[in-house]
């Protein structure tokens, strides 16, 4: 979990500390700082002092962070960790083994002048775990915790590997699951071609006997791709999609609609690679 210390990052934080505790799992928190390479006049802070500085504002972050997870989930397991390196690099590095990255929509500038939604959108394409956004509209409210997981599918390996996250968090959530494809929207029909139909129920018919305590909704919509998941998501607690497809989602690839969603996105977002691993109990 990469935090800043900004009401953004807390609330990821939160997200992230309700999850750990689903999976029994251990909350680290991660705070990356990188220290200027050029153009820093040194003559005003020695750069001894200025790294000194800069481990005193990520160590405050931390502090702050932690102590908000501990008072709102008591007896959640902590780390944390404060890397001198460009935010990204650090969480791609401290993700190695976990389940998953959590990040913030958006930061503070904590992470040395670097927003969350930059290091959110450079995660998504290069993490090889699952990386989680939590946008700053995200409610704690119990009455959320009923609402479906949504995911997007289409016919690229990480389209897969978003479909196999979803039913186990789904089942690990104890809700139900929305899978949902996108056609491409030709006027003839609103509920998709045959072919449609058929991909949808080829992705999710082994997963859906592997869990049978997930009731599955399967959704074929024709129409924008980013605007479908975003309809549909707006009445879940957590949208999944791929990192990266292969035209599956008819003329836009899964990268761009990832990306947008990472902005756009009405719930929590977890973007999925085709290689993400299982991970050990790290989240």
């Amino acid at each position: 979990m990469g935090t800043d210390g900004s009401d953004s990052a807390v609330r990821a934080a939160l997200w992230a500390a309700d999850e750990a505790r689903r999976r029994s799992a251990v909350l680290r928190l991660v705070h990356g700082y990188a220290m200027p390479e050029r153009g820093y006049p040194r003559f005003l802070v020695p750069m001894r002092a200025l790294r000194n500085g800069l481990r005193a504002q990520a160590r405050t972050a931390l502090h702050t962070t932690s102590e908000a997870v501990r008072a709102a989930v008591p007896g959640i397991e902590v780390e944390t960790r404060v890397i001198e390196a460009p935010p990204t690099v650090a969480l791609l590095r401290e993700s190695h083994g976990a389940l998953l990255t959590v990040v913030g929509s958006r930061g503070l500038g904590g992470f040395s002048g670097m927003l969350v939604g930059s290091v959110a959108m450079a995660l998504v394409g290069h993490s090889r775990v699952p990386t989680v956004v939590v946008r700053d509209e995200h409610s704690r409210d119990p009455a959320h915790r009923s609402l479906p997981v949504v995911v997007g599918v289409d016919g690229s390996p990480a389209g897969s590997a978003a479909v196999a996250f979803a039913f186990r968090d789904a089942s690990a959530r104890g809700v139900a699951l929305t899978a949902v494809h996108v056609g491409k929207d030709d006027h003839s029909s609103p509920s998709g071609t045959e072919s449609d139909r058929a991909l949808l129920s080829e992705r999710t018919a082994g997963w859906q006997e592997d869990y049978p305590d997930v009731p599955l909704e399967q959704l074929v919509i024709t129409g924008h791709v980013v605007r479908t998941l975003i309809e549909v998501a707006s009445r879940a607690q957590l949208l999944v999609v791929g990192n990266r497809g292969n035209g599956g989602f008819h003329g836009m690839l899964l990268g761009s609609t990832s990306r947008s969603l990472v902005v756009h996105a009405p719930c929590p977002l977890a973007v999925v690679g085709a290689e993400s691993a299982t991970g050990t109990p790290t989240a």
